[in-house]
């Protein structure tokens, strides 16, 4: 059986993905986080739950070892150090697959109004250390797929296009639901999209804002 860690277990993405494995039988998972006692319940024989930092590399390298897939649900200042870290507990325990979560704009790829409007919403010290963690991501050795979702929904929906990398951005908005089922179906076919980059987005929802603002 396919054995997935999820770091930032308890992260909202991260925990719709939990749902979505365990009801398709398609995984054993480790959950690693670093408040167990969130996500405690859900061990079972399928899960196992475990409390660490990602920036505590000897500790990441332990829980990926043996592993299959890494899927990263990641945030904060530190977001390059924790690429960092990340890919030096990978190569250590030799698990080659990650799936690792940023933002649109990091490659300057959303066009238009809407890329004005996002740079302005995101520039503030937040664009620059997510597009620095994914030169590290893209500069190791691992088979990485990047994930650049829209802006978030918590709409109960799945419904989603995907650009590459080096193709323009299209939609303002995407459902977290649809963020974690496309991360399930790429750890369901680990061949698919690798050394790729992904922008995630709700088909019909081109616009210069997101529909809430």
């Amino acid at each position: 059986m396919l054995k997935v860690v999820i770091l930032g277990a308890a992260g909202q993405i991260a925990r719709l993905a939990i749902e979505q494995f365990l009801e398709e039988q398609s995984g054993e998972l480790t959950l690693y986080l670093r408040k167990s006692n969130r996500l405690h319940k859900l061990a079972s024989d399928r899960v196992r739950v475990m409390e660490g930092d990602v920036m505590d590399t000897a500790l990441l390298e332990k829980a990926v070892r043996g592993q299959d897939i890494v899927y990263a649900n990641l945030a904060g200042d530190d977001i390059e150090d924790q690429a960092k870290s990340v890919v030096a507990a990978l190569d250590r325990a030799g698990v080659r697959r990650l799936i690792w979560i940023s933002t649109l704009g990091i490659y300057d790829e959303v066009p238009g109004a809407f890329g004005k409007w996002n740079h302005e919403m995101l520039d503030d010290g937040y664009l620059g250390p997510y597009s620095s963690a994914a030169t590290v991501i893209e500069s190791s050795d691992l088979e990485y797929t990047i994930v650049r979702p829209a802006w978030l929904t918590d709409k109960d929906e799945v419904d989603y296009e995907l650009t590459q990398k080096g193709e323009p951005f299209k939609g303002t908005e995407v459902s977290r639901k649809s963020v974690a089922d496309l991360v399930v179906k790429l750890a369901q076919d680990p061949a698919r999209d690798l050394r790729a980059s992904l922008g995630i987005d709700k088909p019909g929802t081109v616009g210069d804002k997101p529909s809430w603002y």
